[in-house]
């Protein structure tokens, strides 16, 4: 059991090992291609292809795959615990601070902007 374990630990390592470098040279080869003649800047390796890859996926999009978005589920289940008047001096305060003038609209005085238009 725990050679077949090891086996399939050693299976994924290599795949994501291939998969990382044929990104790579897929962002190599785009950046060769155009970044050199466009703008003068200097051709990549394999390894700065790489790295770069891992720089941008650190600044963009983290690494805990595509969670960036649990935000928005518990903003919206916080909403929904609000008062109306809490949610009404969360709109005020967000007007004021990004200068802003939603238009208020529905019964409840929920507008455009709040989360259960977003999801």
């Amino acid at each position: 059991m725990a050679r077949n374990r090891l086996a399939m630990g050693l299976f994924f390592l290599v795949m994501a090992a291939v998969f990382l470098l044929g990104v790579s040279w897929v962002v190599m080869s785009l950046w060769n291609w155009l970044l050199p003649s466009l703008f003068g800047w200097p051709s990549l390796g394999l390894a700065q292809a790489a790295g770069l890859l891992v720089l941008c996926r650190l600044l963009f999009g983290g690494f805990m795959g595509r969670g960036g978005m649990h935000w928005r589920r518990r903003f919206a289940e916080r909403w929904e615990q609000m008062s109306p008047e809490e949610r009404e001096r969360f709109r005020s305060g967000m007007r004021r601070r990004c200068g802003g003038s939603a238009k208020v609209s529905g019964q409840d005085g929920a507008d455009a902007s709040g989360p259960a238009a977003a999801t």
